[in-house]
């Protein structure tokens, strides 16, 4: 059960202050970066903390009256605060699960589509679909930087921007293989049919000391597909970068202009190498690609069956619900609630293993 100790914010919001006040503060600037998200984590948990608990007190002590007065109409209202408030101390409860360096911050989210021909490609842009409607529902602004076309329906692959409070800490777990099962549409004798697509998080970083040598990238203009209006798809203003030592490849379309496009996508190839940087995994391209190569049966990390039964299941939590169409129109926080409880689970359980 994870807790809230407000006097245990306290003193490290003072902490945090004190350190952020000395003059050689802002010379360590990874340093400096780490202590201002924490200390603006630690305001904002605070804050919200205070307001809860005054308006959990406000309710015990109006609660009594209305309930002596037989005030129905006062019972009611005080019933919808209630409510409310519940609410409130799950959305706090949530949060305090959100204490990674990039937890508060923005994200990059991008799919591939894996095994399975057309249907994985129509599977991309479901799951592109349902991730936009996600991001709609909790208020996140989205942009779409890329979407390569399938040859007959769907999309090969797709990046988004993702920006709002907490986004990497929501959708960091979505990392891994989505599994599709269902009659397929472009079959003709409509055989049930098994597609793979593999999503991306990184947060969205700026990486000040990560330099790249310009003669390991390859620079690729093409001609932009899709929205975007006369402008963007009559000209060659789509910008494919591929950073040969590791075979990481990212592309914008979104801008009108090539430098446009180019400045984003060197942006999200910084952002796409610090995550690497930060897990190890600045190896050869066999190794770094090898999760992307392999999306197919037996690496997924989730399940959506649409037949012979209906059935979303995450294979890490064990959560799931027969709600699939729910699911796909973006109700995905109880699998990413669910998610962020089962890391502090298995957090609580290394610790007392050690």
């Amino acid at each position: 059960m994870i807790t809230f100790d407000e006097e245990e914010v306290r003193a490290r919001i003072r902490t945090l202050e004190t350190e952020m006040s000395t003059p050689s503060f802002w010379e360590a600037r990874d340093r400096a970066r780490e202590a201002s998200q924490e200390l603006e984590r630690d305001r904002s948990l605070l804050s919200h903390y205070v307001a809860l608990r005054e308006e959990l007190e406000e309710v015990d002590v109006l609660l009594p009256m209305a309930t002596e007065m037989q005030d129905q109409r006062e019972l009611g209202a005080l019933a919808e605060r209630v409510a409310s408030l519940e609410h409130k101390a799950q959305a706090l409860r949530t949060d305090l699960y959100f204490s990674g360096p990039y937890d508060l911050g923005d994200a990059y989210l991008s799919i591939n589509a894996g095994a399975g021909g057309t249907d994985s490609q129509d599977w991309a842009s479901m799951l592109l679909r349902m991730y936009g409607r996600f991001c709609e529902r909790a208020g996140f602004k989205t942009t779409l930087l890329e979407a390569s076309p399938g040859e007959t329906a769907g999309i090969r692959s797709a990046t988004l921007e993702i920006k709002g409070r907490c986004v990497y800490g929501y959708l960091k777990g979505e990392r891994g293989v989505h599994r599709l099962v269902r009659m397929s549409p472009f079959d003709a004798a409509h055989r049930r049919h098994t597609s793979f697509c593999a999503v991306s998080v990184v947060p969205v970083t700026e990486e000040p000391a990560l330099e790249i040598d310009p003669r390991d990238l390859r620079i690729d203009t093409y001609r932009s597909t899709g929205p975007g209006g006369q402008g963007v798809n009559t000209t060659d203003s789509a910008v494919r970068i591929t950073h040969l030592p590791t075979g990481l490849v990212v592309s914008c379309q979104n801008e009108r202009s090539q430098r446009q496009n180019k400045d984003t996508a060197m942006k999200v190839l910084r952002s796409r190498l610090g995550e690497l940087l930060r897990r190890q995994q600045a190896k050869k391209l066999e190794e770094l690609q090898g999760e992307l190569k392999e999306i197919e049966w037996g690496s997924q990390i989730r399940s959506y069956v649409l037949q012979p039964y209906q059935m979303v299941k995450d294979h890490r939590t064990d959560a799931e619900t027969g709600n699939v169409e729910a699911v796909l129109d973006g109700e995905l926080m109880p699998f990413l609630e669910a998610y962020l409880e089962y890391v502090q689970s298995e957090a609580r359980h290394e610790e007392r293993k050690h």
